[in-house]
């Protein structure tokens, strides 16, 4: 083999490498990597009573969470979300956190963003605090749909994530419970193996519709 087949050689695998892993890269995302939407049109809160800068699920990528009136207990939760998954994302332009808790637990909430603030320098811009009466809580919350339970308090470890459309997406086919409609934020383990995967590929999914509508749209 002559040194200048083995040069042209070199050049042309550098060169088109980088073009074949982008483009199984972006086949992969498109063929097989799809979040499977698990219930369709979820109730949205964008009228809700007490949501003042009608904050809506259209249009955003949301981590949904219940805290109804048990938040004096939810700090863990809040600070494993914030480290694992908010500081992860939060630049992505349309992800946000809704928080839906009891309207009585204002006192609560304004300590529990204090801690977030103060003790780990989160910045809570696309944290949305919903304060709502019970019957509200539940009403949102059935529309999802699960096989999960509120407690007594309308509050639960699971948070959930719901798409631009307002459909609840999870897995139809986990491991462990098949069924995978929420993930619970008090186990650190299950964020950091199931709950980032799952954002990372509906935020690729995202990025890929915006690519797709350019291209249409410069044509």
């Amino acid at each position: 083999m002559s040194k200048d087949f083995k040069k042209y050689l070199i050049l042309g695998v550098l060169f088109f490498f980088p073009i074949f892993v982008y483009v199984f890269l972006s086949t992969g995302i498109n063929n097989f990597a799809k979040l499977p939407v698990l219930t369709e049109k979820v109730e949205d809160i964008k009228d809700l009573e007490g949501n003042t800068f009608q904050v809506s699920f259209q249009d955003k990528i949301s981590i949904v969470a219940f805290w109804g009136g048990d938040i004096k207990n939810k700090k863990s939760e809040a600070l494993n979300l914030n480290q694992k998954i908010y500081k992860r994302f939060y630049e992505f332009q349309d992800f946000q956190f809704v928080i839906i808790y009891n309207e009585n637990e204002s006192n609560e909430i304004e300590s529990l963003k204090s801690d977030l603030i103060s003790g780990v320098g989160t910045d809570l811009k696309k944290w949305n605090f919903i304060p709502t009466t019970q019957l509200n809580i539940k009403s949102i919350f059935e529309s999802f749909n699960t096989d999960i339970k509120l407690d007594d308090n309308y509050s639960t470890p699971y948070v959930f994530i719901i798409d631009r459309d307002l459909s609840l997406r999870g897995r139809n086919d986990d491991e462990d419970i098949e069924m995978l409609y929420g993930f619970n934020s008090q186990s650190v383990a299950e964020i950091n193996n199931k709950m980032v995967d799952d954002v990372k590929i509906i935020l690729a999914e995202y990025r890929l519709a915006l690519k797709k509508n350019d291209s249409l749209f410069n044509e």
